[in-house]
């Protein structure tokens, strides 16, 4: 049997896999089956940040795989403690890391920290979650909760309580009570349809939720890893929220899910925990991974492909506004919003047939994640597809 033969008999089917399967690739460059090349604006929904088989990330897992990967959190991990140092560094916040394995389980770690701090008073019990309509905070029970979009909630009831959703950031204070326990955003939602959230209001509300000593999450398992620019999209909001959350990017394609606190001794031995989270060979790749990025910022480089790669998208986007609306996004987080779902389904499908990659999301927008380390030439090839793609719809 083929690939494709045995996902159908043995995998279930929770995904609706396009037809195309990969066997290597190259920065942004992906190769199929068949030898046929492919320009990737997806980086795997945001996770290959360093670009498909990163020589420095590929040395750095071959050398830790022939020493240790893995022996468990009982035990000091010295990638483990490099890797927290990096992100902390790199995110300039005094904070403390625990290592997960995903961006869902980085959110349950930061709602635990939030609901055990929530406790710490003693006699009135903070437990309730703030989130966004339209946010997506994970695939768990309790990340599935915590996400405000209704038709994420149909079948896996009965969910833990005390999630209430806001529409927006401007009504999150009129659900403020005594037994809230933290609020939980994006800053820029990536499942529903790269939707920035307004800089002014951000920090008033952040100001807000300090007055009241209620902690500030912020999910930044998308948004994480220089995606918008900074290490961290907080930063380029010019806040300091109690917790973030991130994996992705950070890890370059090994997984890895990180929560990052200021409330340091909130949790103690035993409280939480994870078997593989923070093993010698994710973390081993976190390190490389922000080294290669921090480089790529402090040179100036990252910021000049940004900026090459928004040029270009914006000038497609001129070229085709009988198709587009609106150009949204920041840094190497982008999206075009589409007339109406049947033409981005179109779009999605000549894309594919066009060989070059690209995701769609919420609020019928084509959405673009490349790697941070894509060509000038991989831009161009990838959006001359792309423009073949949409010529003929």
């Amino acid at each position: 049997m083929n690939t494709q033969e045995l996902d159908k008999k043995y995998v279930l089917q929770t995904y609706g896999r396009g037809d195309v399967e990969f066997v290597s690739g190259n920065n942004a460059t992906l190769t199929d089956v068949n030898g046929k090349k492919y320009i990737d604006f997806t980086s795997g929904i945001g996770v290959v940040s360093v670009g498909h088989a990163n020589k420095r990330v590929n040395e750095a897992l071959c050398e830790q795989l022939a020493n240790i990967t893995h022996i468990s959190n009982l035990y000091h991990i010295a990638p483990q403690a490099k890797a927290a140092e990096a992100v902390v560094e790199a995110s300039g916040y005094d904070m403390a890391c625990f290592f997960g394995n995903s961006g869902a389980e980085a959110n349950e770690g930061a709602i635990k920290i939030a609901r055990k701090h929530g406790e710490r008073d003693g006699e009135i019990k903070r437990y309730k979650i703030i989130t966004l309509k339209h946010s997506f905070h994970g695939r768990t029970i309790t990340t599935v909760k915590a996400t405000g979009q209704e038709a994420m909630h149909n079948y896996f009831g009965p969910f833990p309580d005390g999630f209430v959703y806001a529409d927006t950031i401007d009504a999150i204070e009129s659900l403020l009570d005594d037994h809230t326990a933290a609020v939980m955003i994006e800053l820029i939602q990536g499942e529903g349809g790269v939707e920035l959230q307004d800089k002014t209001k951000v920090q008033a509300l952040e100001k807000l939720l300090k007055s009241k000593q209620i902690p500030l999450i912020v999910d930044e398992v998308q948004t994480g890893a220089y995606r918008t620019g900074e290490f961290t999209a907080s930063q380029l909001y010019g806040i300091t929220p109690e917790i973030i959350t991130l994996a992705k990017g950070v890890g370059g394609g090994v997984p890895i899910g990180i929560v990052m606190t200021s409330l340091k001794n909130v949790l103690s031995a035993g409280d939480h925990g994870s078997t593989f989270g923070g093993n010698y060979l994710s973390t081993r790749a976190v390190v490389s991974v922000v080294e290669i990025l921090s480089e790529l910022k402090s040179s100036g480089a990252l910021e000049k492909t940004s900026d090459y790669f928004n040029q270009k998208l914006e000038k497609f986007y001129e070229n085709n506004k009988n198709i587009f609306t609106q150009k949204v996004g920041v840094g190497m987080m982008c999206g075009l919003r589409v007339v109406d779902a049947d033409t981005l389904n179109k779009i999605m499908s000549n894309a594919k047939d066009n060989r070059v990659m690209v995701l769609k999301a919420g609020r019928n927008t084509l959405r673009f994640l490349p790697p941070l380390t894509i060509t000038k030439e991989e831009i161009d090839e990838g959006l001359k597809a792309l423009s073949l793609a949409v010529s003929t719809l």
